[in-house]
């Protein structure tokens, strides 16, 4: 607590006291640009990794970066979704989950924690789309692989549960909202973002569109100096991220997390392969990979009368 109240006065001598007006602004309203969803991973932090000012973005967190489907739960993550559209009209949101999450680890071994974690037993309930897509199609994966998968695939499990809220689902059909998948990893500092066409984790501004490019972006991304410490490796050689730099030299040299994103026969609706089995993708011949082009298909739990008044954007009778 001793640390906490010193980083209080730092907080008001070395930062507030130099962004007054800022403050007398916020002291009217918000105006957020982004609704951030993440993890309430004591290691993430979202205005630091972003370097977003006081206003700029409204926080979810909880374990796991979770979004329980529309109608799971009244609880306050579909409140603060309903607020941060309706009332603040965010046009952005991010979903961002990030590497060594405890949450997904938990997920893993969920009977496990039904005696010793009850509460997080069933919090993580929410994440069963995630545990049955893992447990049905990645058999033959184990530790941190297995973990790093995980975490990719809930990432983007939560963005179809997300989709299933009456507020979002009506705003993306206006085309009013954009959302974004992003994974922060914490031995790098770097964040990977999803690209649905690739269906890859790319650098995030590879998932802009054309009007928001800027030229800073044609740059290498930041780089700084690292302990010489061994890099985390699995038993296969960067099998998901596809790097824009594809160069030879580059892609030899630069370890990659093995983030994950599958697309499966039985439980996705596609049919590269017979057994369901298709999803590691094709190396290119430089190191880099992408997944194949089979499309990703919401496994959802509503009815078709829940789901055609989501589509419409009204709420439930």
């Amino acid at each position: 607590m001793k640390q906490l109240i010193k980083g209080l006065r730092r907080f008001k001598s070395e930062y507030f006291c130099t962004h007054q007006d800022l403050y007398a602004e916020l002291s009217h309203g918000q105006h957020p640009r982004v609704l951030f969803i993440t993890c309430s991973d004591s290691r993430i932090s979202p205005e630091l990794m972003t370097q977003a000012e006081p206003g700029d973005i409204f926080v979810i967190r909880n374990a796991g970066n979770l979004i329980p489907p529309y109608g799971a739960t009244n609880g306050g993550e579909g409140a603060t979704i309903e607020y941060a559209l309706e009332a603040l009209d965010v046009k952005q949101i991010v979903i961002c989950g990030h590497s060594h999450c405890g949450a997904m680890k938990g997920l893993l071994k969920h009977e496990e924690l039904r005696e010793s974690m009850p509460l997080v037993y069933d919090w993580l309930k929410h994440a069963e789309a995630t545990r049955r897509l893992i447990k049905e199609n990645y058999s033959d994966r184990t530790g941190e692989e297995l973990l790093n998968i995980t975490i990719a695939e809930n990432v983007l499990t939560q963005i179809e549960n997300l989709r299933t809220y009456p507020a979002v689902h009506a705003k993306l059909f206006r085309g009013e909202l954009k959302i974004y998948a992003w994974i922060f990893d914490i031995d790098t500092g770097e964040v990977k973002a999803y690209d649905p066409e690739q269906h890859a984790y790319l650098p995030p501004h590879a998932v802009l569109p054309p009007e928001e490019q800027d030229p800073e972006f044609a740059t290498e991304f930041p780089g700084c100096s690292l302990p010489n410490v061994p890099t985390p490796t699995t038993s296969r050689t960067n099998g998901f991220i596809k790097e824009l730099d594809s160069r030879p030299s580059i892609a030899a040299s630069t370890p990659v997390p093995a983030y994950a994103s599958a697309w499966q026969a039985d439980s996705r609706g596609n049919t590269d392969r017979p057994d369901g089995r298709d999803t590691h993708g094709q190396d290119d011949g430089k190191g880099s990979y992408s997944l194949h082009s089979s499309q990703r298909h919401p496994m959802s739990r509503l009815s078709s009368a829940q789901l055609d008044r989501i589509y419409r954007g009204s709420g439930s009778q």
